[in-house]
């Protein structure tokens, strides 16, 4: 078994080379890429079998990251994150320096910010955002521990992590809310 300090560096190549990589997330397992990379994201959408026009989000590793990656993020939008007692994924309006093909049609993106360990490594390693979407073909049950993901999702990628493929804790999906331009909350999913 390999070290998290190892698994971190060689996720990050696998990333930085444009490979797709199956990891722990702070809720569910994921598929993952460099969120800049259009081609790995393109790549993801097909794994998945899902239209690209239905958005997947990204993970950051700290809240200081947000201002990179959308032109306005609301003080609220740090407040939430404070008092949420589960992960929280945020759709802003007016996303930027990601792959075009990971934003939704009207310009938004999903983001959490995630606080698992490794997730939260991996992307401090990589200096960008990575995809984080269900480990699942699209419309199929997310997996909620990694003996539930399907060969198919497996084989799919180019690199699997290690860490935590045993822990046996079954996970939940985030809670997403949108921030809309006028101020709403809209409440996508509890």
């Amino acid at each position: 078994m390999m070290l998290l300090e190892d698994e971190i560096k060689r996720s990050c190549q696998v990333l930085q080379q444009g490979g797709v990589i199956l990891y722990p997330t702070d809720t569910v397992w994921g598929i993952g890429c460099d969120a800049c990379n259009r081609d790995a994201v393109a790549r993801i959408y097909k794994i998945k079998q899902r239209e690209d026009s239905k958005s997947m989000l990204a993970l950051i590793d700290s809240p200081t990251q947000l201002y990179r990656y959308v032109a306005e993020a609301p003080d609220i939008a740090l407040d939430l994150m404070a008092v949420s007692d589960r992960p929280l994924t945020i759709i802003y309006s007016n996303a930027r320096n990601v792959a075009p093909n990971l934003l939704a049609a009207d310009g938004s993106l999903g983001i959490r910010v995630t606080t698992e360990p490794f997730s939260q490594a991996l992307c401090r390693s990589l200096k960008r955002p990575v995809v984080s979407t269900s480990a699942n073909i699209s419309g199929q049950p997310a997996p909620t521990i990694f003996s539930e993901i399907s060969e198919t999702i497996r084989q799919a990628v180019d690199y699997i992590v290690d860490y935590r493929r045993n822990d046996t804790t079954k996970s939940h999906p985030s809670s997403i809310i949108k921030l809309e331009n006028n101020g709403i909350i809209k409440i996508i999913r509890p």
